[in-house]
């Protein structure tokens, strides 16, 4: 099976300025699982759109996007779980 392309929005880059660094590599290894397993068993769909998903690590939540048919996984949020739902 092929893997999917991954790619982040611009914002991810800011996100990531407000989380410690070990905590970030962290969120890299749940992430590069994201290529070969894009809607793992720990990945929960979110109901306010029709692609996104989200995943937990820790106190952070990375909600993305799949597209199965250009099998393309983008991460559009890295935030903390208190936070990561607003404006979706």
């Amino acid at each position: 099976m092929e893997p999917y392309s991954l790619s982040f929005k611009n914002g991810v880059e800011k996100d990531l300025r407000k989380i410690p660094k070990e905590i970030v590599l962290h969120i890299f290894d749940h992430i590069e699982n994201l290529v070969n397993e894009p809607v793992p068993h720990d990945a929960y769909k979110l109901a306010s759109a029709e692609n996104l998903y989200r995943i937990r690590v820790g106190d952070y939540r990375v909600i993305y996007q799949v597209l199965h048919a250009n099998r393309e996984v983008t991460v559009k949020y890295i935030r903390h779980r208190s936070v990561a739902y607003r404006g979706l």
